[in-house]
């Protein structure tokens, strides 16, 4: 009777140490995908060629403009908030950038409001070219966006808010900036987040095959969130000890009950 009951316990505590377990596939990126034969993408030699969008400016963006002349007193003019810094962190080019306001304006000293929503970089440094040549003809100009980082939630082993310091950057290399997804990170369901000038969209796809390759998602854009939902089976680990401390309770308690009873029915 004894022995019954322990192997009984034993067979269920040994199911649920296995049921906590993941699946090997479910952590294996970019498995085969019959989804590329029809690609219109075209692959080569195995290369698949993917052209990253680029990113056009927003609203509450911020820009950071350095104008640069020979002479300092138009660098100081033009420059005005950024005048004794020495080296450029993330708080003073903050505090010296432009804001794109809610009508996609920026407004520079002495040159006005200038139109740059909707606007990549590239050519808002040609509109900064042929607006600042009306007061210096030497100019050189550098504009770079401030607030450009990728945000990492959830089942990663690192998460936070991470910069972006190349324009290439695609999902895996944005993950393994959050030192890649933990063993409970669903590779089958990843969301972003993405801004849009109409508000934030959602997009929900699987790293675990390759049409990801394929996909307008594979690069990320600037202050995008990349949310790594969590397999069922990390609430079931989570719980699993709990739940084998009661068993191996109950499993104690009914062993220490059979062990009185057969003494007690022996020594009757």
């Amino acid at each position: 009777m004894k022995t019954h009951h322990i192997i009984i316990w034993n067979s269920i505590l040994i199911f649920v140490i296995l049921n906590s377990c993941v699946n090997q596939k479910k952590l294996t990126y970019l498995q085969f995908s019959a989804k590329l034969e029809n690609s219109i993408i075209p692959i080569h030699a195995n290369k698949i060629t993917v052209t990253p969008p680029t990113y056009k400016l927003m609203s509450q963006d911020i820009l950071y403009i350095r104008v640069i002349t020979p002479d300092p007193k138009w660098s100081e003019i033009f420059n005005v908030a950024a005048t004794g810094q020495s080296a450029l962190t993330e708080e003073s080019a903050a505090l010296s950038g432009y804001v794109i306001d809610d009508n996609g304006c920026i407004e520079l000293p002495f040159a006005g409001k200038l139109e740059v929503a909707g606007k990549t970089l590239s050519e808002v440094k040609v509109k900064l070219d042929s607006t600042f040549i009306n007061y210096v003809n030497d100019a050189s100009i550098m504009v770079r966006m401030v607030n450009n980082y990728v945000s990492i939630i959830g089942e990663v082993k690192m998460p936070g808010r991470y910069p972006m310091t190349k324009d290439r950057l695609n999902i895996f290399e944005a993950l393994s900036m959050a030192s890649d997804m933990s063993e409970y990170g669903k590779r089958q369901k990843v969301q972003l987040i993405r801004p849009t000038p109409y508000g934030p969209v959602v997009k929900e796809f699987t790293l675990s095959d390759r049409s990801i390759l394929t996909s307008e998602y594979f690069y990320i854009m600037p202050n995008d969130i990349i949310y790594a939902q969590p397999l069922k089976a990390k609430s079931f680990q989570i719980n699993s000890l709990t739940y084998s401390l009661i068993l191996g309770s109950i499993a104690t308690i009914l062993s220490s009950v059979t062990t009185l009873f057969l003494l007690f029915g022996y020594n009757k």
